[in-house]
């Protein structure tokens, strides 16, 4: 297996991942569907050859133990890769993921810009990147950090694991620090981290309590904390980071996050009619009404403050809704990703209720 050339082969194929494992022939992910590339299957000793040019050195040892790696891959001239090494039935396998070079303004993954830029200009508070594995969470983050980079004089400084876009210094300065390669963890690189001087600290993913306590604490102290979490809607969002706690803590931690919280800018993937994926997103904006439901933990009327449109809050359904009026999806793609299709399908028809499902609106 010449490796270089499966990689060539999977991005002029336009892949945007690629799976080998011994036994099989390489497939690759297009379009969001799996196709098993025309090759022979992989060997066992290609596999360990394979793994043995991607594992980093420092990764090795943690490897060997664990059985997972996660790290960044750079093939010269061909690309970057977000890869994954584990076993599986006691056998290597390889999970790649393609990062584009290009770091793609808002309107280019057609986001909402202006919303975006409001919530990227943000003084301070944490914003949550949500979404599920392969929404596209990761893009977005790095097109809020290109327009802080471009547009703001700031010391950005982000936590990943592994490192995915490459930052230019333009008129911030940016360090980009790898777990495992630049700091031993995410718990000690936010020990440390407040002592150098960040105006913006991108933690990759809150995976746990302590992570996010950090995050919450600096953002405590007026700095901007861009962070990601797997989480299907905003209001999920905020149940999956109560879940970090127990529940005797759980109080006064919603009541801090009501205080800081900046935004929640929850994503899902869908297929365009044009060919290819375009983003339908949630979003959430820190507010007094907000504020309230927070302090008095009513957290279960989120998705009713998101649907009033104030300071360019959006629901699933009215991003669905404006991406099939403005022929970009589907009315069926819409429908299948919609988490209350019914509803949908009633405003699809100019049909709109509130709360009390009084109608609102016909046309």
């Amino acid at each position: 297996m010449d490796f270089r050339r499966l990689l060539q082969t999977a991005l002029q194929r336009g892949a945007s991942d690629i799976h080998l494992k011994a036994g099989t022939a390489p497939v690759f992910r297009i379009a969001r569907q799996l196709h098993p590339a025309e090759l022979p299957p992989v060997t066992e000793e290609q596999m360990r050859a394979c793994v043995a040019e991607l594992l980093p050195a420092h990764l090795r040892e943690r490897f060997a133990e664990q059985h997972e790696a996660d790290f960044s891959y750079a093939a010269d001239g061909i690309g970057r890769f977000r890869a994954n090494i584990f076993q599986q039935r006691g056998q290597l396998a390889v999970a790649l993921r393609h990062v584009k070079t290009a770091i793609p303004a808002f309107e280019e993954l057609r986001l909402p810009a202006d919303t975006l830029r409001k919530i990227a200009s943000s003084p301070g508070g944490i914003v949550l990147l949500a979404g599920a594995a392969g929404s596209g969470k990761s893009t977005t983050l790095a097109a809020i950090i290109e327009h802080i980079n471009r547009t703001a004089r700031k010391h950005i400084i982000t936590l990943e694991d592994p490192i995915e876009y490459l930052f230019e210094d333009r008129q911030s300065q940016i360090e980009q620090r790898e777990i495992g390669l630049d700091t031993a963890s995410f718990e000690t690189a936010l020990r440390h981290i407040m002592r150098q001087d960040p105006d913006v600290i991108v933690i990759g993913e809150m995976r746990d309590a302590a992570s996010f306590m950090a995050g919450l604490n600096a953002a405590d102290t007026g700095h901007l904390v861009l962070t990601t979490l797997h989480a299907n809607s905003a209001p999920q969002a905020m149940d999956r980071i109560l879940d970090f706690f127990p529940s005797r803590e759980r109080d006064p931690i919603r009541r801090q996050l009501g205080v800081t919280l900046g935004a929640v800018i929850c994503q899902r993937l869908l297929n365009a009619r044009a060919g290819g994926v375009v983003p339908a997103v949630e979003i959430l904006r820190n507010n007094s009404t907000v504020r309230k439901f927070f302090e008095d933990d009513q957290l279960d009327q989120l998705s009713a403050v998101i649907e009033t449109g104030e300071d360019g809050m959006m629901s699933f359904n009215q991003s669905l809704y404006n991406l099939v009026k403005s022929g970009v999806i589907t009315e069926q793609e819409a429908l299948a990703k919609s988490t209350t299709p019914q509803q949908l399908a009633m405003n699809l028809r100019g049909i709109f209720l509130d709360e009390s499902r009084r109608i609102l609106a016909s046309t």
